[in-house]
């Protein structure tokens, strides 16, 4: 770990007492990865990204260029954070998030909802700033920032960032956004955190396979749940807490499957719910969505089910 990575005061984040650049960054989830940072528990980490092509797509001369899928979505770090031990939770906080000016959405023939409509490759640029995004001389709207991939090492193997899993990777979900929380679980010492693909705006789906695709800074901040432990990622923002299912390409059904039998089995284990008051109460009060549903583009399905934050169920763990 070079000092002055470390050491580095952010003019962006003033607050932040540590700044990891995207030099530092993977392209898979893995436990074999030296940790590009060591931080504690409470403390304020400024992590810059790159876009989900590393930099790749500059402009319209090169704006259809195909990628190599094992070169998309480089995550910087891993960041090592102390006290967090197997069996734990990971919880990242995502403070704010700021898009740089210019990001691209693309699409080719074959990949997304629409390929039997739009047959022929397309790439749109859109231009950033003062909190909006300009399409065309039509269309603007506000940005919605987020991250696409957030994870920690997996249990065992090295993981692509493009597909999702247990471990987080590239859950695409537009609800990890500022203010929400991530809550990972921990396979290996410190963690591993490590997270980019950041959108300035994507939809429920992705449906074209890419959001809003651009780089920028994020100011983070974690916590260690101690001996809670979750089978797959769960978000919380200000209302909600949000579990998530994956599955392979083909199984949307297995992803929502899996996003509703996790948010049953917190409500059973943590808020002395019955299985069946669950089933239920995620059928009157719960929200069944679609966080990536490419279809039939290369990686996963996901899932989520989002619940409200009500007095029996405030949060998603029930914390001693």
């Amino acid at each position: 770990m070079k000092d002055e990575v470390k050491n580095a005061i952010s003019p962006l984040f003033p607050e932040a007492a540590h700044y990891l650049s995207r030099d530092h960054h993977n392209f898979s989830f893995s436990s074999s990865h030296s940790p590009a940072l060591v931080v504690s528990p409470g403390e304020f980490v400024h992590v810059q990204t790159w876009d989900c092509y590393r930099g790749a797509i500059t402009g319209p001369e090169n704006a259809l260029t195909k990628i190599d899928s094992s070169l998309i979505n480089p995550a910087t770090g891993p960041i090592f954070v102390t006290g967090a031990e197997p069996g734990d939770t990971l919880s990242v906080t995502l403070h704010d998030i700021r898009p740089g000016a210019r990001g691209v959405a693309r699409t080719y023939a074959g990949d997304g909802q629409l390929q039997h409509l739009v047959t022929e490759p397309f790439a749109q640029f859109f231009d950033v700033k003062d909190g909006m995004v300009r399409m065309n001389d039509r269309v603007s709207f506000k940005t919605s920032p987020m991250l696409g991939v957030i994870g920690v090492a997996p249990a065992s193997g090295e993981i692509l960032t493009m597909p999702a899993g247990r471990h987080g990777g590239n859950l695409d979900n537009n609800k990890n956004t500022i203010g929400s929380t991530i809550h990972l679980p921990v396979k290996h010492s410190g963690g591993l955190l490590a997270m980019g693909d950041m959108h300035a705006s994507m939809g429920d789906g992705e449906i074209c396979g890419t959001g809003i695709e651009i780089a920028g800074d994020v100011l983070i901040s974690t916590a260690v749940l101690k001996g809670i432990g979750t089978e797959y990622p769960v978000t919380e923002t200000a209302t909600s807490w949000i579990t998530h299912g994956v599955a392979a390409v083909a199984d949307l059904y297995e992803a929502m499957r899996i996003a509703c039998e996790e948010a049953a089995k917190l409500l059973v284990d943590h808020w002395g719910f019955t299985m069946s008051e669950a089933f239920i109460f995620l059928s009157v009060q719960g929200n069944l969505g679609v966080a990536q549903a490419v279809h039939p583009a290369e990686g996963t399905v996901i899932a989520k089910m989002e619940v409200p934050k009500i007095s029996a169920c405030p949060k998603p763990f029930k914390v001693a």
